[in-house]
């Protein structure tokens, strides 16, 4: 087959037909393989450390120190990562869901946790949060790609995923980029 691009050149396709035929036939006709990539990608750890990783053995010392020019504390940012993933959460299975206000419902007010049992508290809630988020992924009968009823246009369950997994992940960096300023890092 030969095709012209839009510059005007002329490019030649060869295309084994049987072959792509074969391959789109052995390909699964459900989402169970999306699905399990969404789980994979959610907690992290495939292209570099996962969430709880990061957060195993934090010394407690170090659960308030902001290192100069340092944006955010530990506690800062595991708050802000439980709220922010509860708040997808809710927002993809509750239809009576509230809009939080940005950014002050999203972050904590001190940098440092009330106790060495709010921190505990709090890695096990987004422990818990990403359970249940990874529960509601492989449940089949989770449409990803219906909008959210009481959503804006374009907004998935798919693309709450997909958020989730990127929040989560940008701030992971942020977390052990902090260990590592503290000497707090091991990995």
């Amino acid at each position: 087959m030969e095709i012209e691009t839009a510059s005007g050149f002329r490019n030649t396709i060869v295309c084994d037909v049987d072959r792509l035929f074969r391959i789109r036939s052995s390909m699964p006709d459900n989402d169970a393989s999306l699905r399990d990539n969404l789980v994979q990608l959610l907690r992290g750890g495939n292209a570099h450390v996962d969430v709880l990783s990061a957060l195993k053995d934090f010394p407690p010392k170090h659960y308030g120190a902001k290192p100069e020019n340092s944006p955010h504390s530990a506690w800062e940012l595991l708050e802000h990562m439980r709220i922010s993933l509860r708040d997808l959460w809710d927002f993809s299975t509750n239809d009576e869901y509230v809009e939080k206000e940005w950014p002050d419902d999203y972050w904590p007010k001190t940098a440092e946790p009330p106790s060495k049992e709010a921190w505990q508290n709090s890695v096990r809630a987004l422990k818990e949060d990403l359970v249940a988020f990874e529960e509601l992924i492989k449940n089949p009968d989770s449409n990803l790609y219906a909008q959210i009823p009481w959503g804006k246009k374009d907004q998935t369950l798919l693309r709450e995923v997909l958020l989730a997994a990127d929040h989560n992940s940008y701030h992971t960096g942020e977390l052990v980029f902090l260990r590592r300023m503290l000497g707090a890092w091991n990995g």
